[in-house]
Parts: structure tokens; C-alpha cells; sequence
């Protein structure tokens, strides 16, 4: 006895001379597939694109940076002379520096009667703050005027990531150029530690921060006004973290697989339903003229 291993095909042909086609089941079928090319076309954009995904830790994601944080800086004063413009650092580990010019440029505005600052520069991971102001300067003009408009404000790694929506630059585009010319301006920073990482486990650092603002006039020991822009930090024990992922190829089969099943079946039912009811209707309309 021959051992016929068809007897396992659980797919059995059935003979075309033994099926009906009808202008009902293909209809049904060119719509099912019409259906599922749809449904296939958008599963695959989606295994295709990548998601983002976030979440929350207590860490200091960038233990390789020495404790530092890259910022960097640029600012117009219209008003304000650029030999009198100067950026002043200071922090709680002692840092006290006035008239930083290491890595800054200084470029006349208004035919040499402002001046826009431009400049990248370290902070260290403690509340501090950095100033621009007239203090650095030889002479201190009689009416300093620190009407202004930041361009860009922004720590860390720049991302170039269009699907992150942060506030990498919550303070770009700010205008006090309406303001008291003798007024100084505080800004408070909260700044929160960001890690990006993409599809390959790369991983970028940047800051995120929120701002709160105040203006005020404040006198020196001499009863002189002398303004300044302030940018006082404090960091946020809480790190946020986008990460780049994309759907699983498993997955992605099995919805494929799940997507031709269902549909097959479900047009396989209506087609069943239609035809024995188009019968059905058939033998009545021969029984009556019988």
C-alpha cells in the first residue's frame, strides 16, 4: 500500500466545471479586492513610517558632557552701541565672569547705534545666569537702552527632528523693543534635560525649557539705573525622552494575513447570501407561473 501524501491538503480544488460564476460574485470580488489593496496600502505606510514615543525618568541623560551645557545665544539691541554690549556668567560653584568673548561676535546695527550679539558659550549643570549687559564696559553710558528682540535662545544639540514638538527656542522671536528703555529684564528658565533617540539607538541631548518674565527698573549703589537682560536658569531633575520606533515586520504580517482573511470571508458571506437569496427568489417566481 502507497502512502499518498495529498491526503494531508486541507485546500481541496474543487473542479471549475462544477462552480457557477455570477455578475454578482464579481462584482463582490473586484470590490474585495479593490478593499483590500486599500487596506494593504495603508497598513504598509504605516509599517513604513516611524512613531514617537516619549517618556519620563529622574537622570542626567548626558553623564559623558562634564557637567556642562552648551548654549547659545543671539540677541539685537538696537538701541545700544556694540563696544558697550557684553555678556556677563555667573553661577552657584563660584563662576563669575564679566565680559565673556570666547566664541561671540558683535554685529553693528542702525549704522553702528546697536548692536546684534551672537554667541555660543558653556553653563555648568547648577541654577546660575548669564546677563547681557553694559557692566564689562570702560565707561557706563548716562542712558543705557536695553530694548531688545532674541533671535535665538537654545541649549544642548540642535534637533532637526520634525515630529518632536518641544520648546527648544520658547524664547525665539521675543520682542521688548516697546518696552522702558531703562528697564531690566529677567528671564526664569526651567530647563529640562531631553534625549532623542533614533531607529539605529543613536542618541542626541538637548534642552527643552519654560520661561517666565518681568521687567523692572533697578538702581545701583551710586542711585544710577543701570539695565540688564537677564537669563537666570535652574535645571529639572526630570529628563524626557523621544524615542524613534517602528512597527514590528511580525506585526505587520499578521495584519496583512488578518486584512485578506477577514476580507475573503466576509465577502465569501455576502456573496453566499445574495446568491441563495437571488435562488430562492428564482423558484418563487417559477412556482407562481407554474
Amino acid at each position: 500500500m502507497t502512502f499518498d501524501v495529498r491526503r494531508f491538503d486541507i485546500y481541496r480544488k474543487v473542479p471549475k466545471d462544477l462552480t457557477q460564476p455570477t455578475y454578482t460574485g464579481a462584482f463582490i470580488s473586484i470590490c474585495c479586492c479593490v478593499f483590500m489593496l486599500f487596506l494593504f496600502l495603508s497598513e504598509l505606510t504605516g509599517f513604513i513610517a516611524t512613531e514617537i514615543v516619549n517618556e519620563l525618568y529622574v537622570d542626567d541623560p548626558d553623564k559623558d558632557s562634564g557637567g556642562k551645557i552648551d548654549v547659545s545665544l543671539n540677541i539685537s539691541l538696537p538701541n545700544l552701541h556694540c563696544d558697550l554690549v557684553g555678556l556677563d556668567i555667573q553661577d552657584e560653584m563660584g563662576r563669575h565672569e564679566v565680559g565673556h568673548i570666547e566664541n561671540s561676535m558683535k554685529v553693528p546695527l542702525n549704522n553702528g547705534y546697536g548692536c546684534r550679539f551672537e554667541g555660543e558659550f558653556t553653563i555648568n549643570k547648577v541654577p546660575g545666569n548669564f546677563h547681557v549687559s553694559t557692566h564689562g564696559a570702560t565707561a557706563q553710558p548716562q542712558n543705557p537702552d536695553m530694548t531688545h528682540i532674541i533671535h535665538k535662545l537654545a541649549f544642548g544639540e540642535k534637533l532637526q527632528v520634525h515630529n518632536v514638538q518641544g520648546a527648544f527656542n520658547a524664547l525665539g522671536g521675543a520682542n521688548r523693543l516697546e518696552s522702558n528703555a531703562l528697564a531690566s529684564h529677567d528671564y526664569i528658565l526651567k530647563i529640562v534635560p531631553t534625549v532623542y533617540e533614533d531607529l539605529s539607538g543613536r542618541q542626541r541631548f538637548s534642552y527643552q525649557y519654560t520661561v517666565a518674565n518681568k521687567e523692572y527698573v533697578a538702581y545701583s549703589h551710586t542711585g544710577r539705573i543701570i539695565p540688564a537682560i537677564w537669563f537666570r536658569y535652574d535645571l529639572s531633575p526630570i529628563t524626557v525622552k523621544y524615542t524613534e520606533r517602528r512597527q514590528p515586520l511580525y506585526r505587520f504580517i499578521t495584519t496583512i494575513c488578518a486584512i485578506i482573511g477577514g476580507t475573503f470571508t466576509v465577502a465569501g458571506i455576502i456573496d453566499s447570501c445574495i446568491f441563495t437569496a437571488s435562488e430562492a427568489w428564482k423558484k418563487i417566481q417559477l412556482g407562481k407561473l407554474s
